[in-house]
């Protein structure tokens, strides 16, 4: 069966997150479709034609870029073999293998946009390359890719910290540096790469889940770093890092672990949305869309018996959905702060196609 016939049969997943507001039962679900179709069409025709690549502002940040790009036309339904946007994925591949690193690292260090943070780029390369692996039917490619995501891997494992976390370079090159937006960003490629069936060693991720355990203070919220003390002191918290944190409890399948009940309370009280620009809320939007879309509309009376008024999915649609729809260039874009159009326009294309279901990594 094609991973297009596929998405059909999964497109009937609804849901997505809860905002305080009300929605109204005889309120119209927002339709998004020509919005996720010129915001495709506008990434097909800002990848570069040559090399297959995307870039932030000023050639920034390439690496991650790409896997974003990628990662947003692979939830249409196209793969390399087949689909509307095939081609494009395929460059973006090809592009990928050719810049991997012999050590395992996706990206090139040596490029001046990218060398001090590299392991950004690795991790969103990683999930972008293991999702193409997963739905990959060529023996040769499949056999390409399986042998560059095992290196992928390896050089992930290697990067950890001894507190388990990652920074923005390895550990060896960082002097033992981590904080939790890069940990995250490895988390959830690990966990697409052991779904696609490359080997991932159990303690990497028990380190790091560890990691974010430790880096959660009382009030449940995730801070910053523990390179500073090694103990998470209270007024510290990150909503974004929580949220992000929440999207990789249940990546890993811990649904209904005190940890993710924690994060999820905190992000109720202290993440709104559709309420215009925040800190970093490209970043907090792309992971707690995932996670409240894998809440739906019943998770949250699972995990909190009794309690009526938690989150739900389309709740947050509505409010989220509406705000993403009204920002929305003329091009199809979407601004995107300092970083630029390219992360904007790929965050809120993965947000507004979590329910074509295409990906498992993004399923619930």
């Amino acid at each position: 069966m094609s991973r297009i016939t596929r998405r059909a049969l999964l497109a009937s997943a609804a849901g997505a997150l809860l905002t305080p507001t009300t929605l109204w039962a005889d309120e119209p679900k927002v339709d998004v479709q020509e919005n996720i179709r010129r915001g495709l069409e506008w990434l097909a025709k800002n990848q570069n034609k040559s090399e297959g690549n995307w870039e932030a502002h000023g050639g920034q940040y390439p690496t991650t870029m790409t896997g974003l790009a990628g990662m947003a036309m692979l939830m249409e339904g196209s793969t390399m073999r087949e689909g509307k946007y095939s081609q494009n994925i395929r460059k973006a591949v090809e592009w990928f293998m050719k810049r991997s690193q012999p050590n395992g690292l996706l990206g090139n260090p040596n490029n001046p946009t990218e060398a001090s943070r590299y392991m950004y780029g690795h991790g969103f390369g990683l999930l972008f390359l293991a999702s193409v692996y997963g739905e990959e039917e060529d023996e040769r490619r499949r056999k390409d890719l399986e042998k560059l995501l095992t290196k992928a891997v390896e050089f992930t494992g290697k990067a950890q910290t001894d507190k388990g976390g990652w920074g923005y370079v390895s550990a060896s090159e960082g002097g033992n540096f981590d904080e939790g937006s890069v940990t995250v960003t490895q988390l959830q490629p690990l966990r697409a790469a052991r779904n696609a069936g490359i080997v991932v060693p159990k303690s990497i991720i028990d380190k790091s889940v560890d990691y974010l355990n430790k880096s959660t203070t009382p009030n449940g919220g995730v801070i910053y770093s523990l390179a500073n003390g090694g103990f998470a002191a209270a007024g510290g918290e990150r909503p974004p890092l929580t949220a992000a944190a929440v999207a990789s409890a249940f990546s890993q399948g811990e649904y209904k672990s005190d940890l993710a009940k924690k994060w999820l309370r905190y992000c109720q009280k202290n993440i709104p949305f559709g309420k215009g620009r925040l800190a970093h809320d490209e970043y907090q939007n792309y992971y707690f869309s995932q996670a409240m879309y894998v809440l739906g509309d019943d998770g949250w009376e699972k995990l909190f018996p009794g309690e009526k008024n938690g989150m739900k999915w389309s709740e947050f649609r509505q409010n989220m959905f509406s705000y993403i729809k009204s920002t929305q260039s003329a091009d199809g874009s979407w601004s995107g702060g300092y970083v630029g159009p390219a992360f904007a326009t790929a965050i809120n294309l993965t947000i507004l196609q979590l329910e074509n279901g295409t990906l498992p990594i993004y399923q619930r």
